[in-house]
């Protein structure tokens, strides 16, 4: 790839839910989830695109095309007294990585988050995903102080 040519970033819509879908696929098995119905994480994501549930976001590589997304829900901090964003999914095929498609979503997603005015951005990743930590705090995140708990009510 021409290292003069940087990845653009662009809000997915209805009309890239199947590009965007592939992707979360990918995602989905770069974290060994496994999907009983192969047609439900297009569902997902199709559902939260057109309820503008959350923000997608696609990053185009020069003569590649999508190749890496990211996916963020709106909520609230209590504590801030403010809106806040969770990056709950950010994810580079591998043919897309080291072409700073990651980085570029990143930036994107705090620079949209900026000119919204939100309290901040929050994310998580594997504890073993050394790479994608790398880059967060390189981009300015910082581990908190707090620890997360989850409960899957049961369900497998």
């Amino acid at each position: 790839m021409n290292d003069h040519q940087n990845p653009v970033v662009r809000v997915a819509g209805e009309v890239d839910v199947e590009t965007a879908a592939a992707l979360f696929r990918g995602y989905l098995d770069f974290y060994e989830v496994k999907v009983e119905d192969p047609d439900a994480p297009r569902a997902f994501l199709a559902e939260r695109i057109r309820a503008g549930e959350s923000l997608v976001l696609l990053a185009d590589a020069p003569g590649a095309g999508a190749v890496g997304f990211a996916q963020v829900y709106r909520t609230f901090s209590s504590l801030a007294l403010r809106p806040l964003w969770i990056l709950s999914d950010l994810y580079v095929d591998p043919s897309g990585r080291r072409t700073g498609a990651g980085r570029a979503l990143l930036r994107e997603v705090l620079r949209r988050a900026r000119e919204a005015g939100v309290a901040g951005v929050q994310l998580e990743t594997a504890y073993d995903n050394h790479v994608a930590q790398a880059l967060y705090e390189a981009e300015g995140f910082e581990r908190d102080a707090f620890h997360i708990y989850f409960n899957g009510l049961g369900q497998g």
